[in-house]
Protein backbone atom coordinates (compact mmCIF):
# COMPACT_ATOMS: atom_id res chain seq x y z
CA UNK A 1 0.00 0.00 0.00
CA UNK A 2 1.53 3.23 -0.81
CA UNK A 3 0.81 6.51 1.11
CA UNK A 4 1.85 10.13 0.93
CA UNK A 5 3.80 9.10 4.20
CA UNK A 6 6.04 6.43 2.46
CA UNK A 7 9.25 8.59 2.85
CA UNK A 8 9.12 7.80 6.57
CA UNK A 9 8.00 4.58 6.28
CA UNK A 10 8.89 2.27 8.89
CA UNK A 11 11.12 -0.43 8.59
CA UNK A 12 8.37 -3.35 9.17
CA UNK A 13 6.07 -2.31 5.99
CA UNK A 14 8.97 -3.66 3.85
CA UNK A 15 7.20 -7.01 5.66
CA UNK A 16 3.94 -6.16 5.22
CA UNK A 17 1.25 -8.25 3.40
CA UNK A 18 -0.21 -5.31 1.42
CA UNK A 19 3.04 -4.03 -0.16
CA UNK A 20 2.31 -3.86 -3.64
CA UNK A 21 -1.43 -4.31 -3.60
CA UNK A 22 -3.33 -1.90 -4.82
CA UNK A 23 -3.77 0.84 -2.11
CA UNK A 24 -7.46 1.62 -3.08
CA UNK A 25 -8.64 -1.55 -1.83
CA UNK A 26 -7.25 0.13 2.01
CA UNK A 27 -9.36 2.74 1.42
CA UNK A 28 -12.93 1.69 1.21
CA UNK A 29 -15.66 3.96 0.70
CA UNK A 30 -17.51 2.54 4.00
CA UNK A 31 -16.58 -0.01 7.01
CA UNK A 32 -18.71 -2.87 5.26
CA UNK A 33 -16.46 -2.70 1.99
CA UNK A 34 -13.90 -2.91 4.13
CA UNK A 35 -13.80 -6.65 4.04
CA UNK A 36 -11.37 -7.04 1.43
CA UNK A 37 -9.09 -4.99 2.87
CA UNK A 38 -9.01 -6.68 6.55
CA UNK A 39 -8.63 -10.16 4.94
CA UNK A 40 -5.01 -9.62 3.55
CA UNK A 41 -4.46 -7.78 7.00
CA UNK A 42 -5.23 -10.83 8.93
CA UNK A 43 -2.36 -13.34 6.82
CA UNK A 44 0.56 -10.30 7.46
CA UNK A 45 3.10 -10.99 9.77
CA UNK A 46 3.28 -6.93 10.94
CA UNK A 47 -0.41 -7.05 11.66
CA UNK A 48 0.29 -6.04 15.07
CA UNK A 49 2.96 -3.01 14.28
CA UNK A 50 0.96 -1.82 11.92
CA UNK A 51 -1.79 -1.38 13.89
CA UNK A 52 0.05 0.17 16.97
CA UNK A 53 1.53 2.75 14.14
CA UNK A 54 -1.41 3.43 13.09
CA UNK A 55 -3.22 4.27 16.38
CA UNK A 56 -0.07 5.96 17.46
CA UNK A 57 -0.30 8.33 14.74
CA UNK A 58 -3.33 8.80 14.58
CA UNK A 59 -4.16 7.86 11.07
CA UNK A 60 -7.32 9.19 9.61
CA UNK A 61 -8.16 7.25 7.41
CA UNK A 62 -8.10 3.49 5.47
CA UNK A 63 -7.43 0.32 6.72
CA UNK A 64 -4.72 -0.23 8.90
CA UNK A 65 -3.39 -3.46 11.13
CA UNK A 66 -7.12 -5.15 9.75
CA UNK A 67 -8.76 -1.76 11.52
CA UNK A 68 -10.79 0.72 10.13
CA UNK A 69 -11.15 4.64 11.47
CA UNK A 70 -13.71 3.62 13.81
CA UNK A 71 -12.27 0.35 15.08
CA UNK A 72 -9.23 1.99 15.62
CA UNK A 73 -11.40 5.03 17.47
CA UNK A 74 -12.75 2.66 19.73
CA UNK A 75 -9.82 1.25 20.84
CA UNK A 76 -8.61 4.35 21.38
CA UNK A 77 -11.37 5.15 23.48
CA UNK A 78 -11.37 1.54 25.43
CA UNK A 79 -7.68 2.11 26.03
CA UNK A 80 -8.49 4.95 27.57
CA UNK A 81 -10.70 3.85 29.91
CA UNK A 82 -8.74 1.31 31.06
CA UNK A 83 -5.73 3.21 31.73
Amino acid sequence: MTNPKDSQMPVWRQRAACRGVDPDIFYPVSDEEAEDAKSICRGCAVQELCLEWALSNREKEGVWGGATERERRRIIRRRRRTA
